[in-house]
This record gives C-alpha cells, sequence and structure tokens, in this order.
C-alpha cells in the first residue's frame, strides 16, 4: 500500500495541477499524511527549474498552515481525532512516550529536527506540539524556518547540480539530515547537562 501511495503522489508532478497538489501534500504530510512533500517537489523541480523558488515557497507556506492545523488537533481533539490517526499510522506509542519524556524546549527542538529531516516525523510533532501546549507563535516561527530551510536548500541543490543530484537527494539527504538532527539533539543536550 505504501509503494502504491508513494507511486501515486509521485504522478502527481506530470500533471497541470502539480501546483496545487505540492500544496495539498504540503500541507497534509505535516499533520496526517504519510509521504513527505519532497516526492512531489523534487520532480517538478526539475521539469521546471525556473519554477523551483515559487515551488519551495509553497510547499514551505502550506506546510506550515498542515503544521499548524497538526497544532490544533493536538490541543483541541486530541481524542477524537489525533489520537486516532496516530493510531492508524502506529505511531500512537511513540507520540504517548515523546509526550511522557520531552519538555518544553525539547519539543521546540524536535520541532526544528523534524521540519529538515522527519526525524521524528513532523505530523507526531505538530500534534505533540498543541498536545503540549506549545506557544502557538512560537511553533509557527520553530515551523517556518525548519521547513523553509529544507525545501529552500533542496531548491538550491536541484537550482545548482540539477539531475545528478536527484538520486543523491532521495537516496542520502534523509541520511545527512538525521545525523544534522542527531547533532543539534547532541549539542543541545551538552548544553543543557553543562548549564
Amino acid at each position: 500500500m505504501l509503494r502504491r501511495l508513494y507511486d501515486w503522489t509521485l504522478s502527481l508532478a506530470a500533471r497541470k495541477s502539480a501546483e496545487a497538489w505540492l500544496a495539498i501534500i504540503a500541507f497534509v504530510e505535516s499533520s496526517v499524511f504519510l509521504i513527505p512533500a519532497d516526492v512531489l517537489f523534487l520532480p517538478m523541480g526539475l521539469a521546471r527549474p525556473e519554477k523551483l523558488w515559487r515551488y519551495a515557497m509553497v510547499a514551505t507556506v502550506f506546510s506550515v498552515l498542515g503544521g499548524i492545523a497538526g497544532w490544533y488537533l493536538g490541543h483541541y481533539a486530541f481524542e477524537a481525532v489525533a489520537k486516532p490517526v496516530l493510531e492508524f499510522y502506529g505511531k500512537l506509542d511513540a507520540f504517548e512516550a515523546m509526550r511522557a519524556s520531552v519538555g518544553y524546549e525539547t519539543l521546540l527542538l524536535l520541532l526544528v529536527t523534524s521540519g529538515l529531516a522527519h526525524l521524528p516525523p513532523i505530523k507526531v510533532v505538530t500534534i505533540l506540539s498543541g498536545a503540549a501546549n506549545i506557544n502557538l507563535g512560537l511553533f509557527i516561527v520553530s515551523a517556518i524556518l525548519a521547513r523553509g530551510a529544507r525545501f529552500f536548500f533542496l531548491a538550491w541543490l536541484l537550482r545548482r547540480y540539477g539531475e545528478p543530484i536527484r538520486h543523491f537527494i532521495e537516496k542520502q539527504l534523509g541520511l545527512i539530515a538525521g545525523i544534522g538532527a542527531a547533532l543539534l539533539i547532541a549539542g543541545y543536550a551538552a548544553y543543557r547537562y553543562v548549564a
């Protein structure tokens, strides 16, 4: 099922309505959808490199709006809506473990790392941010910085290197971003330990 969903998402890049689909996928990825917007963003950017910055802006704006929707789900509708979504994706246990073990500052750090590298999945962190009552303004600023950095960095890579970088992005960028996120978390942990 996951492969079919991935292939369907990828097929949207060839449509005339691809930009609208990018907005929709970026929105729902941040709160309920499993496939990242990158799957659609990459082929769209390669097909129309002159529109890369526009696509990055669309993906960022709608990803942040989707994150806000996830925050509201966690804050106002956790039991009725968010919990069943997390159960459906098999993320409820991870969510509950995070909810029990993370503080306010750690949650903001996780928001940044999930926005950059999908570690942990962004939908889990957006819902958790609402459930933990993270300040919505601070949440929005963090989401803009993290998601904007991700999409604009991808746009820059595609603009600079074109098609040859696509396979690197698809295979290795997640690993590199994950290592960067782990280093960010380790740096934060070291700072907290020293302070």
